[in-house]
């Protein structure tokens, strides 16, 4: 950064940091670009967010920087916060646009009720089921806690890992690549560490909680 690049790509917390310590300038930015922008203005980062962005930014000026947002979900809250980035005659790119169906023709999609405290038995009769025991499955949870606790429950028999913040990143690194060679059968991931994971081969995919 001393010597000048041309592009940065950071997390928000991490960027604040060397712009707080004078290691960073933004006043020159041309181009900003906020990837999963749901997420990051969902989870607290907003003000971090708003925080490094007020540098390269001035109200009602034509030379702000361009603005890209991307998201696989865009509630309206998204597009209230964008506004105030965005210029007033902005784009926005819709890839699914009114088709009805959204998800891939070739997945079955099921939803099973049961008690929370059935939950685990059922994901592991689901995955027998659907998965059997040479198939792939990646189990989303809403929590840290709840996902070590579906990794280690009995009722999962096939071997099984946890992805989640707290697991450090070359762990990280270490357990995707077991899951993508085939050393164990099960991830349990929460929804966050699990964004942007691109994993060929999964027959199946659990969502332990419906999405909110």
């Amino acid at each position: 950064m001393r010597s000048g690049i041309d592009i940065l790509v950071g997390t928000p917390g991490r960027i604040k940091d060397h712009l707080q310590n004078g290691k960073l300038d933004l006043t020159k930015v041309k181009h900003v670009v906020l990837d999963e922008v749901d997420q990051m203005l969902d989870m607290g980062f907003a003000e971090q967010v708003e925080d490094i962005l007020r540098v390269a930014y001035k109200k009602d000026s034509e030379d702000n920087p361009q603005t890209l947002l991307f998201s696989a979900t865009c509630p309206h809250w998204v597009y209230d916060v964008a506004k105030k980035y965005m210029k007033s005659r902005y784009e926005q790119i819709d890839l699914i646009g009114k088709r009805t169906q959204k998800a891939a023709t070739t997945v079955e999609h099921l939803a099973i009720e049961c008690h929370w405290s059935q939950r685990a038995a059922v994901i592991g009769d689901v995955i027998q089921v659907y998965s059997g025991s040479y198939g792939r499955t990646i189990v989303f949870c809403e929590t840290k806690k709840e996902a070590n606790e579906l990794a280690l429950n009995a009722s999962i028999k096939q071997d099984c890992q946890s992805l989640h913040g707290d697991i450090p990143q070359k762990q990280r690194e270490i357990t995707l690549k077991g899951f993508r060679n085939g050393s164990f059968k099960v991830l349990v991931a929460t929804n966050v560490a699990a964004r942007g994971l691109d994993i060929p081969e999964v027959d199946l995919v659990v969502q332990s909680s419906p999405p909110k």
